[in-house]
């Protein structure tokens, strides 16, 4: 499912209009942005948890070259399913 088809479908499912699904969608990606850039958590309890991992600096291989080159420690956004979800998606009933 692509950006439009999940906003059709919110927009059915909600009774709400396109247009409003849209800025719903857009304003739930924006605040999920924001408070992971802050370094905060963000827990919906049963679907998951957003969180922002930390990962070391390590050394890397350039594929093309095999020359060895050093990889700077970065922060990643992360997502980890909640048990309902998990259930769900195996179809488990919970």
């Amino acid at each position: 499912m692509n950006r439009k088809e999940l906003v059709d479908a919110l927009a059915v499912k909600t009774g709400s209009t396109k247009a409003d699904a849209e800025r719903n969608l857009a304003a739930l990606i924006e605040i999920i942005g924001s408070t992971l850039k802050k370094g905060d958590n963000i827990a919906l309890v049963g679907f998951g948890t957003f969180e922002v991992r930390k990962r070391a600096a390590r050394t890397g291989r350039n594929p093309k070259t095999g020359e060895e080159l050093k990889i700077k420690a970065s922060k990643v956004p992360a997502f980890k399913a909640g048990a309902t979800l998990k259930a769900t998606v195996s179809g488990v009933k919970k």
